[in-house]
């Protein structure tokens, strides 16, 4: 029997609507949902390979548990059981404090990733926690704590109404857009141009989203923050800062002028590798368009000068303007962020409130740099990481220096993961929880609807049945159950309950909320019977921005509207909010917060020390998301490939052939040549996630065709000082032919 089921697509931050095609329970097609109040029909070639991913012969059916050094199937009850006794005596022995926790990319597509790995780190007690924030977009959190006094207080390009887009280090037709979630990215910037807009990319490669510019500027890498500084130098210069609307809102602006001053286009023009004339070009038309937005991602993230870099892509969006209007930056509201309760000034953003016992890094957001975390297991003494909870991650591959975590993994006392792939990180695991394929799992973007430059609302239920196993939500409550003492054979829904009454609680008893002064048994009793997921997110809902507030405006969204609106809602476009935003002390923008102020000393000591060499660039691909969707048939060709990429002159001048051996501080690679102009002269190109080829792994199309591991050439020691995030991008190698 053939039916169709619609789907939110949870491989990639643009989250687009699908209409799955279901034959006698297995998922066998996806299209785009064209009704879909977000995407509106479109997909990419990864959401098309839906039923591939669902149905791959390589996901876990089973948890597995090592018996004998060998992890065998075992059945659910006896994986818990291993959980608790594996965790319990490391617990019991050494402290909560002792237990490492890595978080994954894929967590942020998930519900039960966004809800309940909180609890077991609470749960635990432990500082040890690290994702892959801090080797992706951890500077930008830093920059948007220090400057709003928040740092999940995104500001992201209004896509659909901007006159003037400049897009720094990223690749939107490849990645589909992040930390900017936009359904038809590649359309949308299609539409700005149509509708006589232009866009500028700065990016050291000419990728398919420079290629689609009007100007494509290609700076050496890591030189961001320099060449951004030199913008706002020009604006202060030329007299065209005009803050509009924010002027009573925003303070440290002559502290931006006074160290924007050593930064003038000229000064900076080497060291960025462009020239002086086009960076003022770039200020002027900036301050010219009607409306304007920049947007940074990778490219301005993780390098040396990160945080600084992610701070003046919204300091030049101050300056000229462009904060918080129309077709400038603005910040989306989540259907799920709290209920709008006017301007109050809040506690500000700090970080180093504890440090890493080896290094002494400090920590960000609750978290550690994660290439810290090799030594962290590997160092004996106090505090020493002697068990680690992996969920949906593979840091052997992702993180710096792999080979050293991979042998430290090797030696940790105990380890579970939650994962649905035997992979080069889980393979040490001693105890394997595969949650359900996709279709079997709910879908709820709690953490992309904050970053959507169009406010929506969406629900996918289980498109199919569990089929006897435990989902996701289970199987993390379970463990959550474990580490509270409860055990793990408890309903789990006592974990979702205790989350309910807590969070009602506080609600009730603050004059701000929509629900204030109600009983918390009568908001209880209204929440829907079913899962406790459903029952936590219908409560969000509620007493969030859009909500009914229990009730008390009808209109509100609940849970049950989702359901009942399959294509989703639509919330309209993103308003003006500053004032809802803002969480300093102050109550204004503090544009030039002392942390950075300091920072960029390092950066002008840096322009000043011009190195020449070869400098090292990640890569995305259209057909893959980091280490995880390599194992697809259908995604497993075309440009996805793992080849050096270099310049046709560079490869002449060093006698490069098809093959190259590049070496950095953490390792040497063999590694196929890829002869294209669309990089700049003294930059490589390699992409991320690949280097499948350590034994005891069962993604067998993956081991197949391994790549290399592009940061084994990384040995973790430079970090973004103030986020702790490795610096993957920009990095100096040396290369040469492979024989």
């Amino acid at each position: 029997m053939t039916e169709t089921a619609l789907r939110i697509c949870p491989f990639c931050e643009a989250t687009c609507g699908l209409t799955l095609t279901v034959d006698d329970g297995r998922v066998t097609g996806a299209r785009g949902d064209r009704d879909d109040v977000f995407s509106a029909g479109f997909i990419c070639p990864k959401g098309a390979s839906f039923g591939e991913l669902d149905n791959d012969p390589d996901r876990l059916a089973a948890p597995l548990i090592r018996r004998d050094g060998v992890l065998t199937e075992a059945t659910w009850d006896e994986a818990f059981a291993a959980v608790a006794e594996g965790l319990g005596a490391v617990v019991r022995d050494h402290g909560g404090a002792s237990v490492g926790v890595y978080l994954g990319n894929p967590n942020a597509h998930t519900v039960a990733g966004a809800l309940y790995p909180p609890l077991i780190i609470r749960g635990l007690g432990t500082r040890q926690v690290y994702s892959a924030s801090t080797l992706d977009q951890m500077p930008k959190h830093v920059s948007l704590g220090l400057m709003f006094g928040s740092p999940v207080a995104f500001t992201v390009p209004d896509l659909d109404r901007t006159d003037h887009l400049v897009i720094i280090g990223a690749n939107p037709l490849v990645s589909n857009g992040s930390l900017a979630t936009a359904a038809d990215f590649p359309g949308k910037l299609r539409a700005l141009r149509k509708r006589g807009g232009r866009l500028v990319v700065i990016d050291p490669a000419r990728t398919r989203t420079a290629a689609l510019a009007d100007r494509h500027l290609a700076p050496r890498p890591g030189t961001d923050a320099a060449l951004l500084f030199a913008v706002a130098h020009v604006l202060f210069d030329e007299n065209l800062v005009d803050l509009g609307a924010l002027a009573d809102h925003v303070a440290g602006v002559d502290e931006v002028r006074a160290l924007a001053s050593g930064f003038a286009p000229e000064t900076v023009a080497d060291f960025c590798g462009v020239d002086a004339d086009d960076i003022r070009t770039l200020a002027r038309e900036l301050v010219a368009a009607p409306t304007a937005a920049v947007y940074g991602r990778m490219g301005t993230s993780t390098v040396e000068f990160g945080t600084l870099g992610s701070w003046l892509v919204d300091v030049v969006n101050v300056l000229t303007g462009n904060l918080d209007r129309p077709g400038g930056v603005m910040f989306p509201l989540s259907p799920v962020a709290p209920a709008p309760r006017g301007h109050r000034p809040g506690r500000g953003f700090d970080t180093g409130r504890w440090h890493s016992r080896v290094s002494g890094y400090p920590e960000v957001l609750s978290e550690l740099p994660t290439a810290a975390l090799a030594e962290e297991i590997e160092t004996p003494g106090e505090g020493q990481i002697r068990a680690m909870i992996t969920i949906a991650g593979n840091p052997v591959l992702s993180a710096p220096d792999g080979d050293r975590l991979d042998r430290a993994l090797d030696g940790v006392g105990f380890m579970v993961s939650v994962d649905p792939y035997l992979n080069e990180t889980t393979r040490h695991a001693d105890v394997i929880l595969p949650p359900p394929p996709p279709s079997r799992s709910p879908h709820f973007d709690f953490a992309l609807n904050a970053l959507a430059v169009r406010n929506n609302a969406r629900y996918s239920p289980p498109v199919l049945p569990l089929d006897g196993r435990p989902d996701e939500a289970e199987i993390l409550s379970r463990i959550a159950l474990v580490l509270y003492g409860i055990g793990y054979d408890a309903d789990p829904a006592l974990v979702d309950e205790q989350v309910i009454a807590t969070t009602l609680a506080k609600e009730t008893a603050d004059a701000g909320s929509p629900v204030a002064g109600r009983p918390v048994e009568e908001l209880t009793a209204m929440l829907p019977v079913g899962p406790g997921y459903e029952r936590r997110l219908d409560m969000m809902l509620r007493i969030g921005a859009y909500g009914d507030a229990f009730g008390a405006r009808p209109d509100g969204l609940t849970l049950q509207r989702l359901k009942d609106a399959p294509h989703g809602i639509d919330l309209g476009p993103l308003q003006p909010r500053l004032r809802d935003v803002l969480r300093t002390p102050s109550g204004k923008i503090e544009l030039a917060p002392p942390q950075l102020v300091a920072d960029a000393e390092r950066l002008r000591a840096a322009v000043g020390r011009r190195t020449d060499g070869y400098l090292l660039i990640g890569r995305r691909h259209l057909r893959s998301n980091n280490s995880w969707m390599h194992n697809l048939p259908a995604l497993a060709g075309g440009s996805n490939r793992c080849t050096l990429r270099m310049h046709p002159d560079d490869a002449a001048e060093l006698g490069v052939g098809d093959t190259a051996i590049v070496k950095g501080a953490g390792g040497e690679l063999v590694v196929p040549v890829e002869v294209t102009e669309d990089i700049r002269r003294g930059v490589l190109s390699l992409p991320h996630g690949w280097g499948h080829d350590r034994g005891g792994t069962g993604q067998l199309l993956a081991a197949g065709q391994p790549g290399v591991n592009v940061n084994q050439l990384n040995d973790g020691s430079t970090l973004d000082p103030l986020s702790g995030t490795a610096v993957l991008n920009g990095i100096p190698v040396l290369v040469g032919p492979a024989s």
